[in-house]
């Protein structure tokens, strides 16, 4: 888990849904790599993709940013 992934799940939290593009523009970050990173939590199962282009947080998302659930408990499913 990056600073960045952090900052993309309360991102998620406080907007509900995004896009890369929409979460790099607010965290100042780049877009490609927003893109890379909201893949790797999909594969985390931290977020989810219920569209093309759009990711929310998931249960388990939430769960990590309430401090429920360790990122070294997680597997990639990719």
């Amino acid at each position: 888990m990056t600073r960045a992934d952090d900052e993309i799940l309360e991102y998620l939290e406080s907007h509900g849904a995004g896009t890369p593009k929409s979460i790099a523009d607010e965290i100042d970050r780049n877009n490609d790599y927003i893109g890379v990173r909201c893949r790797k939590l999909a594969s985390y199962g931290l977020v989810k993709k219920p569209s093309r282009g759009f990711y929310v947080l998931s249960d388990s998302g939430g769960e990590y940013l309430e401090g429920e659930l360790d990122a070294s408990e997680l597997a990639d499913t990719i």
